[in-house]
């Protein structure tokens, strides 16, 4: 008699068809691309990256008149790039684009190597300038520290800059993380990006300026019958940011930017300034790249921006 549980049990292995499911080899690239852009949506990426698949991949058909994934090689890409009339920066956009499609093509099998890994395109990095004590001074003159959003304003931005904290982490930061007695934040792992404590010191006009200020907010909580211990908040005792991608700061730096006139004072360029200050004090990228909470050195050193002069005077010291 067969045991009842044999009935659910299949004799035929059919786990290798799971590996060709979409083995089956496409006869044209706009064929490739329709099943690559399905896998896609049910992987859930976004519209803009499936429609970037299809404009640049289209495009190089078009441009080259390759037809069949199996003929797309190195001199088609370099012909593809060639014909573009845009800057560096957009052809290797571009060139990403392909590649990204091709290693889907070589995953399901209708390509045998990557020989795409080796095609580059030079782009020379803009230098991203940091925020200069002109820069930082001349917002806070501009500023009127009688009127309670301005007097927020100009605190954020001058904390960023004398502490190089995130705006995330600005956000986040409650009267607890701040010792007015040696004046100090003492950040925990809960708002910090790397999840490790930071201890960062600031001078007395900061002291003021946070005195001040959270002296302010306790009236606004009160006011609109809130509880939250916030250093920055909003007119109506809100927390200044609803999420990492929505934060008043930036677009209130932005407002003073265009209306006085200022570049260079936006978060990043707070955090990139204090970095330039530190280095140009003679503190090492090791303790700069502490001071900001980076995990990686190299990041410290994508923000310090430093030129060959300055490279070179850094080496004849240790000569």
């Amino acid at each position: 008699m067969t045991r009842k549980k044999d009935i659910y049990t299949i004799t035929e292995d059919l786990n290798e068809l799971k590996d060709n499911i979409f083995r089956k080899l496409p006869e044209t690239i706009i064929e490739a691309l329709s099943m690559v852009i399905k896998q896609m949506e049910i992987s859930g990426n976004r519209p803009r990256t499936i429609r970037d698949y299809e404009l640049h991949v289209s495009n190089f058909i078009k441009e080259t008149g390759v037809r069949k994934v199996q003929d797309i090689d190195v001199s088609s890409i370099y012909y593809w790039l060639s014909k573009m009339n845009v800057s560096n920066q957009t052809r290797l956009t571009r060139l990403k684009c392909l590649k990204a499609f091709l290693s889907r093509c070589l995953d399901n099998g209708w390509i045998e190597n990557n020989f795409w890994k080796l095609i580059k395109v030079k782009v020379d990095s803009k230098i991203k300038e940091g925020t200069t004590d002109e820069d930082i001074n001349q917002l806070l003159s501009k500023l009127d520290f009688k009127d309670y959003i301005q007097l927020r304003d100009g605190t954020a931005a001058l904390l960023m800059y004398r502490t190089g904290i995130r705006l995330n982490t600005l956000s986040l930061l409650q009267v607890k993380h701040i010792d007015f007695d040696i004046n100090m934040l003492k950040l925990d792992g809960s708002i910090m990006k790397n999840h490790e404590q930071l201890l960062l010191p600031f001078d007395e006009v900061l002291h003021r300026l946070l005195k001040a200020l959270i002296r302010q907010n306790e009236k606004i909580i009160h006011n609109n019958n809130k509880e939250n211990s916030f250093v920055f908040i909003t007119r109506n005792a809100n927390s200044i940011s609803d999420n990492k991608t929505n934060n008043i700061i930036p677009k209130r730096l932005k407002s003073y930017s265009e209306k006085f006139g200022i570049s260079n004072i936006r978060p990043h360029d707070l955090r990139r300034g204090f970095a330039k200050n530190l280095y140009n004090k003679g503190a090492s990228v090791a303790l700069i790249s502490r001071a900001l909470g980076h995990s990686n050195i190299s990041v410290t050193t994508s923000y310090l921006h430093l030129d060959k002069e300055e490279v070179a005077r850094d080496l004849r010291k240790h000569l």
